[in-house]
């Protein structure tokens, strides 16, 4: 093979490529700021310095370099974010959650890897974007219950997908690309299980990995940011009023316990002017009794989205007062729970809720009260607030907002999270299983079936549009938009293809094992820099070449191009999986280097080591 003739521009490009990984690397600028660093130089290098093609037309030019910002992948991974951020607020996966928790809870190791067994399964047959998409908040509300920090098990999931899909023809749409490269260069196909055995030899070695390695050097706690915003589960003790309507009208005592009520902690039941203490036996529920109840704020959430009239005397009460963006969103959608601190020297501080009044100024109501020393069984009328006691508050999100500027508590912003409609919870758990099926069966391409998510997610009530906003990260955009603007850079200038020549001429002689074994890794790096696919196109035909100068049958260059093109594990910007989990793992670029490197030298080695085995060269 002839080597390439160098260019300047190419050597710049490679000087600008390398810059922009140690800065991603050594994490000191925002990644969205060195992103914008790394396109600004790119669109400055090659207006004054272009590269023109033998036509006399320039190859690149400021649309091709910022073309990646509409590129459908972006698309795709910024729409299915709106999509799983309306399957989070809705809460429509908490009752599969509440079962995997369950058994987690007795079985937490088993639950774990039989999910990330389950995943990498079934991404060897189906698109693995839509099944990381099912799976994260799945193993996020999961890991959160079993005491364990997410960002322990996004990355392996996302890994266990990627491995999975190098096993199978329609594994990725890496492989088929190949496929069609494959057949249009030397006429031969490739069948769907003909790369399945030193597939699955390098998905095992890679889940291993995985598995035992990978949680010992990914980050062990969230950020702080992350650590702030997390519910937790310290329990609010909170007055429920059966006013006319309520649901608990009627209910009777089973086994001293109140069925309905299953998952919180009944602490007393008030009729009239007597109290009643568990055990609570053949006690019916009836209009005007009083309950007390100890519970969490997730399970609390969970209860008045399943029940709307649980709160009924609560919510007739604080809901007044819509600001514009809710005018046309129904009272019951814009019920909000919120935390705030009884401030020192407040005056609140010595008063009972009677004395001070449950409702506040701007019209939150109090509905439960938390403090740090044992409270007695007692309504939350009776007991007098202390400066630090933590309030649970419900209200609307002007109400809510009116509390910045109350001197008698302290608003804790990272608390306010709207309750979830049962409604909505149908309808969003109905959009995403469309775009599952619409995206995994093939009948329309993912980038459609997510932009069509996104927007039914929105126009059906699920989600605002400023919710929608929130949930695309600005990170997933400016990186992608750098990825791309590298890999067409590297291609246009002939980097890529200068650097796979380069490697057989300096191997010349060195035998089909070494040449194997360089081919494999030299791809594997690329990958993480140029789109997966992209290096798929590009090195299939050299694959095919060197197989032919080297006399072997060029099938096994061409599998080689498969494995080591789906080695996407080192950068975020390797694979759409990896952009899922880089937001709600609160993962950095260095991150994906720690984990994402050591995982790409082991598979290289143990390809190394099994293809002359396997194959006989």
């Amino acid at each position: 093979m002839e080597l390439l003739e160098p260019s300047l521009q190419m050597w710049l490009t490679f000087t600008v490529i390398a810059i922009g990984i140690f800065f991603y690397i050594i994490d000191k600028f925002p990644m969205e700021i060195v992103s914008l660093g790394i396109i600004s130089a790119l669109l400055v290098l090659f207006h004054f310095i272009p590269v023109v093609g033998t036509n006399g037309d320039l190859i690149l030019t400021a649309r091709s370099l910022l073309a990646g910002f509409a590129d459908p992948a972006l698309i795709t991974i910024l729409a299915l974010l709106v999509v799983g951020h309306g399957m989070v607020e809705t809460g429509a996966l908490d009752s599969p959650v509440k079962v995997l928790v369950r058994l987690g809870s007795n079985y937490p190791v088993a639950i774990l890897i039989l999910s990330l067994i389950t995943v990498m399964v079934i991404s060897a047959f189906l698109n693995n974007t839509p099944v990381v998409v099912i799976f994260i908040p799945i193993m996020i509300t999961l890991v959160e219950n079993l005491g364990k920090s997410p960002s322990l098990y996004l990355m392996p999931l996302s890994f266990v997908a990627i491995l999975g899909g190098m096993t199978t023809l329609i594994g990725s749409s890496t492989n088929l690309l190949v496929a069609g490269e494959f057949q249009a260069q030397a006429g031969q196909t490739l069948g769907f299980f003909d790369f399945a055995l030193p597939g699955l030899f390098l998905a095992s070695i890679g889940f291993l990995y995985v598995l035992f390695i990978a949680p010992r050097i990914l980050p062990k706690e969230s950020s702080q940011n992350a650590k702030e915003m997390k519910i937790t589960g310290k329990q609010f003790i909170v007055q429920i009023d059966l006013t006319e309507g309520n649901s608990l009208i009627g209910e009777k005592a089973v086994a001293g316990m109140f069925p309905i009520l299953s998952g919180v902690t009944v602490q007393m039941v008030r009729k009239g002017q007597k109290d009643y203490l568990p055990p609570f036996d053949d006690i019916t529920l009836e209009k005007g009794d009083l309950v007390v109840i100890a519970t969490t704020r997730n399970e609390l959430t969970a209860k008045i989205a399943a029940d709307s009239t649980l709160l009924e005397d609560v919510k007739n009460q604080s809901v007044i007062d819509l600001d514009d963006d809710d005018k046309k969103v129904n009272v019951s959608r814009g019920q909000q729970l919120v935390e705030i601190i009884v401030a020192p020297k407040s005056r609140l501080d010595g008063r009972t809720l009677d004395q001070a009044g449950h409702i506040l100024p701007g019209g939150c109501k109090i509905v439960g009260i938390q403090r740090r020393s044992r409270m007695n069984r007692a309504s939350i009328n009776d007991i007098r607030l202390e400066a630090n006691d933590t309030l649970l508050a419900i209200g609307t999100k002007k109400q809510i907002r009116s509390l910045r500027l109350n001197s008698d508590v302290m608003l804790l912003e990272w608390s306010v999270k709207e309750i979830p409609i049962k409604a909505d919870t149908y309808k969003a758990l109905g959009i995403f299983v469309a775009v599952v099926v619409l995206a995994s069966g093939g009948i329309v391409p993912i980038v459609i079936a997510a932009t069509l998510g996104a927007f039914v997610m929105i126009v059906s009530g699920c989600l605002s549009v400023r919710k929608a906003a929130h949930a695309i990260d600005r990170n997933i955009f400016m990186l992608i938009g750098a990825a791309l603007a590298m890999g067409t850079s590297l291609q246009a200038t002939g980097g890529a293809s200068y650097l796979a020549m380069a490697m057989v001429e300096a191997l010349d002689g060195a035998g089909t094992a070494v040449m194997l074994s360089a081919f494999f890794i030299l791809i594997a790096f690329l990958t993480n820099i140029l789109s997966n696919n992209a290096t798929a196109v590009l090195f299939t035909p050299i694959a095919i070449n060197v197989a032919a100068e080297l006399g072997v049958d060029p099938f096994i260059f061409v599998t080689a191009v498969i494995f080591a093109a789906n080695c996407s594990f080192a950068t975020p910007m390797g694979y759409q999986t990896n952009l899922l989990v880089l937001a709600p793992g609160n993962y950095k670029f260095a991150d994906f280097m720690k984990v994402g490197v050591p995982l790409i030298i082991i598979l290289w080695i143990s390809y190394s080591l099994f293809a002359p085995w396997y194959y006989g060269i």
